[in-house]
């Protein structure tokens, strides 16, 4: 089982650009396929960009391409996400979590931290 801590989220003006990172703590360790899910109030959490440990395979929802950039540091045991160029709709609450393998972009179990919110200004 992985245990994450979330930090690098705030408050930036749209156009602007964050980088979040995820950090295993304790025993931790981070699986073959890990990344990021977002959900905002109301709405269902959704996946926003994950990577494959092993091949180092990235995936990204429609939304985010070409914005968004996953990386892992396997040494550090962390994995971030550099936003760049974003928009009022990327705001919500960011997790990082495990991704199933053989579908990358929805979570492997509902394992989930407390997460970093972003919040974007127009």
């Amino acid at each position: 089982q992985v245990h994450v801590t979330e930090s690098g989220g705030g408050s930036v003006q749209a156009g602007g650009s964050l980088r979040l990172s995820c950090v295993a703590s304790g025993y931790s360790y981070f699986a073959n396929c890990m990344g990021w899910f977002r959900q905002v109030p109301g709405k269902e959490r959704e996946g926003v960009a994950t990577i494959y440990a092993d091949t180092g395979r990235e995936y990204y929802a429609d939304s985010v391409k070409g914005r968004f950039t996953i990386s892992q540091d396997k040494a550090a045991d962390t994995i971030y996400l550099q936003m760049n160029n974003v928009v009022p709709e990327d705001t919500a609450m960011y997790y990082c979590a495990e991704c199933n393998y053989w579908s990358p972009l929805r979570p492997r179990n509902n394992n989930w931290g407390q997460g970093t919110q972003v919040t974007v200004s127009a």
